[in-house]
């Protein structure tokens, strides 16, 4: 099946993007930590892959035609109605859900007030569904010997001031992300864990909304109109998102600066090697290492490369860049862009939808 595979790079000038909770290493009691990940050669400020996908859930909101799935609550665990056939967020983001008989279960479902988007689910029935897409860990491309820590205080009222620490750091982030483009929008009912997405009642509602079956009539699959035009909401958010801890005070800009995208088959990722960092920290595109990937997994990708660099950032690498592109389409006959970061991903929705069709060779 084909993967859309992505590297991306988020600039951080002044950041404490994801938190760790308390630090035991301040000199006051009130004091926040990031995550960080500690190494030999120093520490590596990280944002956890869950802060990235909430961030990206977040941006999908405010996504005219995404349809996000209601979220139930019972206790302490949480749950979304898992029905991927009505809610395009359980199509791509995956679920599980379980079946319950508990009082608390059905009065906190009537007491949601969703009760009339909700699904009921099959007794005895658990439905489990692999997100078909996936991100990485944000991880600092390089080092940093030390974590800044900033004092501060609680000031505006009678007494003695409030202390508080917090940690920030400064640093470019690096993340992944994939897709797996065979299996949005398509939802298998077999006796297979990962596999199990739709009870009776939801193979009834696909039989009734008349989805093509698909392998065997072991699942169901939406249009390639509709798969496309769900996989393009979700980039669309992709490339607008927004969030990250302490805003208020180190407003950060987490939208990507630098993305690469492409189509192969097969889940391995394509890009992983292509950003490194020279001996300032600063972050480097390997030109070989792209041209390596073409020339290595040529026969392999589905599509041409689709290229994000924000004027204004890595200014001095975009000739490099820009004459790059242009020879690996010269060699290849791939077709290259080369934008803004939300250009390059609107160019690829747009392919991915439009009447060339490139989506029903992508989505197969």
């Amino acid at each position: 099946m084909a993967h859309l595979s992505g590297v991306y790079l988020i600039d951080a000038p002044a950041s404490a993007l994801n938190n760790a909770g308390k630090s035991y290493e301040a000199r006051t009691d009130n004091a926040v930590a990031v995550k960080k990940i500690k190494a030999k050669d120093g520490v590596y400020p990280y944002v956890s892959a869950q802060a990235v996908r909430y961030w990206i859930r977040e941006a999908l909101e405010n996504i005219e035609g995404w349809t996000s799935s209601p979220i139930f609550r019972e206790g302490k665990i949480a749950y979304t109605d898992a029905n991927p056939i009505l809610f395009a967020e359980d199509d791509l983001f995956g679920y599980m859900r379980a079946p319950s008989s508990k009082e608390d279960a059905k009065k906190a479902r009537k007491e949601s007030g969703l009760l009339d988007k909700a699904t009921e689910l099959e007794e005895k029935v658990t439905l489990t569904r692999q997100s078909p897409f996936k991100v990485s860990t944000l991880v600092s491309i390089a080092p940093i010997r030390e974590i800044t820590n900033d004092f501060g205080v609680m000031s505006r009222h009678e007494g003695d001031p409030v202390p508080y620490e917090h940690e920030f750091y400064r640093t470019t982030l690096q993340g992944l992300l994939s897709l797996d483009l065979g299996m949005a929008g398509r939802f298998y009912h077999i006796q297979r864990t990962g596999y199990k997405h739709l009870d009776q009642v939801r193979i009834k509602l696909a039989l009734d909304k008349k989805l093509a079956s698909f392998d065997g009539e072991k699942a169901f699959q939406l249009s390639v109109a509709e798969r496309a035009k769900r996989i393009g909401l979700l980039l669309e958010a992709f490339s607008t998102m927004n969030g990250g801890a302490k805003l208020a005070v180190h407003y950060t800009d987490v939208a990507p600066k630098f993305v690469l995208l492409s189509v192969g088959k097969g889940g391995n990722h394509l890009f992983s090697t292509l950003i490194s960092a020279d001996n300032k920290g600063k972050p480097s595109i390997n030109i070989n290492a792209l041209r390596e990937v073409v020339k290595v997994f040529k026969d392999d990708l589905l599509s041409g490369l689709y290229c994000g660099l924000a004027q204004g950032y890595l200014d001095e690498q975009r000739q490099g860049l820009i004459e790059a592109l242009n020879e690996i389409s010269q060699e290849s006959g791939l077709e290259v862009f080369l934008g803004h970061p939300r250009e390059a991903i609107q160019k690829f929705s747009y392919d991915m939808q439009s009447e060339k069709a490139k989506g029903e060779s992508w989505l197969v």
